[in-house]
C-alpha cells in the first residue's frame, strides 16, 4: 500500500494531521507534473504550474479517494477540465467574447491552428473515447493533460508499462482519426 493510500485512509477517518501530510506529499508531485505539462505549452502562457495545482486541489475539495490511483485519476481529470475551461475562455476572448459574432463563412481570413483549438479538439474526441473505452481515455488524461510518464501512468492505472505504451498508441490513433473526421 502506498504512502498516499495510507494517508487517504487516515484522512477519511478524520485524522487532520494526515490531511496536512497528504497535502505536503501530493502537492510536490502535482506541482512537478503541472510544471512538466506547462513546459510543453506554447510561450506567453499566463497560467503557472502552481496556479494549476492550487485550482486542481480546490476542485478535488473534500472528496474521498479509495487509493493513490483514484486520487491521481481525479487530479488528472481536474487538471484536464481546468485546461479545457481555460482554452474555451481564451478562444471566446480571441474570437471577440461578448462582441457580435460574424458567420465565419463570410470572413476570408486564414488563421493558424492555436493550442487552445487543439486542446478543445482533443477534449471533444476524448469524451467520445471515454464512451468507447474509459480506461484508454483515463490513460490519455494522465499522459496528455497531466504529463505523466509511461511508468507513472502504468502505476496509476495498475497496468504494465508495455500495456500503457500499447494503449497510448491505440488511443492516439483513435483520437487522431476522430479529430480529423471532425474537421
Amino acid at each position: 500500500m502506498s504512502e498516499v493510500t495510507r494517508l487517504l485512509q487516515r484522512v477519511q477517518e478524520g485524522d487532520s494531521v494526515a490531511a496536512d501530510e497528504l497535502a505536503t506529499l501530493v502537492y510536490t508531485e502535482l506541482r512537478r507534473l503541472a510544471a512538466a505539462k506547462m513546459a510543453r505549452e506554447r510561450g506567453g502562457q499566463t497560467l503557472q504550474p502552481t496556479s494549476l495545482v492550487h485550482e486542481a486541489w480546490t476542485r478535488l475539495g473534500e472528496g474521498t479517494f479509495a487509493n493513490r490511483a483514484h486520487f491521481f485519476g481525479a487530479a488528472a481529470e481536474a487538471m484536464r477540465r481546468i485546461l479545457v475551461d481555460r482554452a474555451r475562455r481564451r478562444m471566446r476572448e480571441k474570437h471577440g467574447g461578448h462582441v457580435e459574432h460574424v458567420d465565419i463563412g463570410e470572413v476570408e481570413i486564414a488563421a493558424p491552428v492555436a493550442n487552445e483549438e487543439e486542446t478543445l479538439a482533443v477534449n471533444d474526441a476524448l469524451e467520445q473515447l471515454a464512451a468507447h473505452d474509459p480506461t484508454k481515455a483515463e490513460l490519455v488524461k494522465l499522459r496528455y493533460f497531466v504529463g505523466f510518464s509511461f511508468e507513472e501512468t502504468a502505476e496509476v492505472l495498475g497496468v504494465s508499462v508495455t500495456t500503457a505504451k500499447r494503449d497510448w498508441a491505440y488511443a492516439r490513433a483513435w483520437l487522431h482519426r476522430k479529430i480529423m473526421a471532425g474537421r
